[in-house]
């Protein structure tokens, strides 16, 4: 069985390469990247696949009996497109099964929503695509946090519009995890799943970071406007605003959300401590 996976020079495409690399053999697995020298530390087979090109998938989905598709990081509007060239070609490829890597989010009322509406259109597509399918709606990742962690450290706070809001943690390992047994496990099929962890606040977020890197962190509200201004200050118009969309998601409870993600792995997520203490040891003692 040859299992596909997109965007594999990527961190969640990698996260994923990895988890079925202890799930299957290597020569299962075929990595697919737009640029594949990026891909070939992974140990497996790698084929080129840029989104905009539908000849690129119809090449590299030849033989292949599963596709788990990556989110595109592309423009919302440039996106489904994107992922219907990934879509056809694996119809036309005669491949079986598609996973797709969609996201949790609201899909109104905030800058983040487009993504989270194109997304949605994606998941349509799939699930009208006549193939076996299973689509995973990740949480945010807590990794972000952790490598801007010496900004936070230099401003001794960490500053965002989420307010009280909860926000369902998780890691690409977590979710490399979950995908490698969506791949792999039939009994998933036609299935929609909340890839999430625990849903905590910004200062319990601060609270544990201050516990495992022995910081002394506190947790600054400020309105969407004003992160919104300071966002597109550092991170130029698009993401700056895209980011700030996402946190005024959190504020108003649109990552507060119910997780199966026990139900996806067969096992708990972590902690949101826990995948805190995970990071610190693997990148910070090493």
């Amino acid at each position: 069985m040859k299992i596909a996976v997109t965007s594999a020079s990527g961190h969640l495409g990698s996260a994923i390469v990895k988890a079925l690399l202890k799930e299957t053999k290597n020569e299962n697995i075929i990595a697919i990247a737009r640029t594949t020298e990026k891909a070939e530390h992974l140990g497996v087979e790698v084929r080129k696949g840029d989104y905009n090109s539908r000849e690129d998938f119809n090449a590299a989905l030849k033989g292949i009996d599963i596709v788990l598709l990556v989110s595109g990081m592309d423009e919302p509007q440039k996106r489904i497109q994107q992922h219907r060239n990934v879509i056809e070609a694996a119809k036309q490829n005669g491949v079986q099964k598609i996973v797709y890597t969609s996201i949790v989010g609201a899909e109104e009322n905030n800058a983040f929503s487009p993504v989270v509406q194109s997304n949605r259109q994606t998941e349509e597509d799939i699930r009208n695509s006549g193939l076996q399918w299973v689509i995973g709606r990740n949480g945010i990742y807590i990794e972000p946090d952790l490598e801007y962690i010496d900004t936070y450290i230099k401003d001794g706070e960490i500053r965002n519009c989420a307010d009280q809001g909860k926000c369902t943690y998780t890691s690409r390992e977590e979710l490399g995890y979950a995908y490698a047994k969506l791949l792999l496990e039939d009994k998933h099929n036609g299935n929609t799943y909340n890839l999430v962890g625990e849903a905590i606040s910004q200062k319990q977020l601060a609270d544990f970071i201050n516990q495992v890197y022995n910081t002394n962190l506190i947790y600054h509200a400020v309105s969407v406007e004003a992160y919104k201004t300071d966002r597109i200050a550092e991170l130029g118009e698009f993401l700056g605003t895209v980011i700030a969309g996402i946190y005024e998601g959190i504020k108003n409870g649109a990552n507060d959300v119910h997780s199966d993600y026990e139900k996806a792995a067969d096992r708990p997520h972590k902690s949101a401590l826990e995948l805190i203490e995970h990071h610190y040891k693997n990148h910070v003692q090493n």
